[in-house]
């Protein structure tokens, strides 16, 4: 009798436990859940800032990337030369004798930024224009039908040049290449502790050195101050290329920015940045003992590209 009577208690007990592990699962999944979907958040969250800090800050590497995906193109500018053109041109140059012959080119392309920019020019006027600066030598071309490039620019680029600096350099510069601290001082007018800081700057960064009362850029035939636009000899055209062999760049598109807008001053503005490839021919000659020489041909304008070293 009493068995039976404690029976249902038992039961009732049994109900009360399961219900209650029933309940700390539902509790435990709930926990879980939320924890989920708070770690998802947070990642987004996180994925979103960087989206947001990439767009602000480096927007030529989001436009870049989006490209990359969506295509697997990149923009290169128009060859006006083929390889065999170069070939035949430079036939007597490159054949010494009919033991040497050619073995068949290979086509390459070399990273260089496209700038949109305008500046105050000499009279006071705004000018606009377009710069090329080579992404490999860290240098910008002043003109397209020779390909001369400024010498210099690496340099501050590599030493982390700021504007005051820049403007000692163009002031030596502008002074045919040397200039004493009277000179210095009253071109840049500053007070005197801040004229030592800088020049101390530039001592240690290794930009310039001091002769006797004489400063000069440590470079030979520094060609620093200059326009801030690159003389087209004809209107560039770009077409987008796909799955071609790209040399890869020294220079991000970002140091070339900066170095610009520290040297060309407060009135100098980008208004748009582009990557841009130039087509480089390397052409090889098999020499009679068997050995090979390479040249490296811009087929932008048809002409040998000296510093070809830089080329990996």
């Amino acid at each position: 009798m009493d068995s039976n009577s404690n029976q249902p208690s038992r039961n009732l007990n049994l109900e009360k436990k399961g219900s209650n592990r029933y309940t700390n699962s539902q509790k435990n999944s709930l926990k879980r859940k939320f924890m989920r979907f708070l770690t998802t958040l947070i990642v987004l969250g996180g994925l979103g800032y960087g989206a947001y800090w990439l767009n602000n800050t480096q927007p030529e590497l989001k436009h870049q990337a989006i490209e990359m995906i969506n295509t697997g193109t990149f923009h290169t500018l128009e060859a006006r030369f083929t390889a065999a053109q170069i070939m035949e041109k430079e036939r007597l140059t490159l054949l010494k004798d009919s033991d040497h012959r050619y073995n068949p080119p290979s086509l390459r392309f070399h990273p260089y930024l496209l700038m949109e920019v305008k500046f105050t020019a000499s009279n006071f006027q705004t000018e606009e224009g377009i710069i090329l600066w080579d992404l490999i030598d860290g240098e910008m071309v002043l003109d397209t039908n020779s390909w001369d490039k400024t010498h210099g620019f690496a340099d501050c680029i590599n030493a982390g040049a700021d504007k005051y600096e820049y403007k000692i350099l163009t002031t030596i510069s502008k002074n045919e290449g040397k200039a004493d601290r009277q000179t210095l001082m009253n071109s840049l007018n500053i007070e005197t502790h801040l004229f030592e800081k800088w020049i101390d700057r530039a001592r240690k960064k290794k930009l310039i050195v001091q002769h006797g009362n004489d400063y000069r850029i440590h470079l030979h035939l520094p060609v620093i101050s200059v326009r801030p636009s690159t003389t087209i000899a004809d209107p560039l055209v770009t077409k987008s290329c796909k799955h071609s062999e790209r040399i890869n760049r020294r220079y991000s598109p970002t140091q070339i920015k900066k170095a610009a807008e520290a040297a060309f001053g407060i009135d100098f503005a980008i208004r748009s940045t582009q990557d841009v490839f130039l087509p480089i021919y390397s052409i090889t000659v098999q020499n009679p003992d068997g050995s090979l020489h390479t040249t490296h041909w811009n087929a932008l304008n048809g002409k040998r590209i000296n510093h070809s070293n830089l080329i990996e």
